[in-house]
């Protein structure tokens, strides 16, 4: 079973910056790919960010420009990078890495981590 630990988030006011963590409990390498995903109260859980076992990265129209994602191999952790941040970011932010067990797909998600973006 993959562990997977977010980090970084809290409060900050428009425009600022937070980083966001997730530290795997083996080899992200092992990994199909990781990502963030996000839900907001009220609303579904939505893909903000992704980065392959390769290495390709992929965004939502409405972080682009604004968020990066990006891992340390030697630390098994991957981040998130936001700035300009807008209150329309806050929600509970996921990490999830999706892997192949035997013939099954897995996905394995975090516990969450809260960014709150004040006006």
């Amino acid at each position: 079973q993959v562990q997977l630990v977010e980090s970084g988030g809290g409060l900050v006011q428009a425009g600022g910056s937070l980083r966001l963590s997730c530290a795997a409990s083996r080899s992200i390498f092992t990994f199909n790919a990781m990502s963030w995903y996000r839900q907001a109260p009220g609303n579904q859980r939505e893909l903000v960010a992704k980065i392959t076992r390769g290495g390709a990265t992929n965004y939502a129209d409405s972080v682009k420009g604004r968020f990066t994602i990006s891992r340390d191999n030697t630390k098994d952790t991957v981040y998130l990078q936001m700035n300009s941040l807008k209150p329309e970011d806050t929600a509970v932010y996921y990490c999830n890495a999706d892997y192949f067990s035997g013939w099954n797909k897995v996905d394995s998600w975090g516990q969450g981590t809260q960014v709150t973006v004040s006006s």
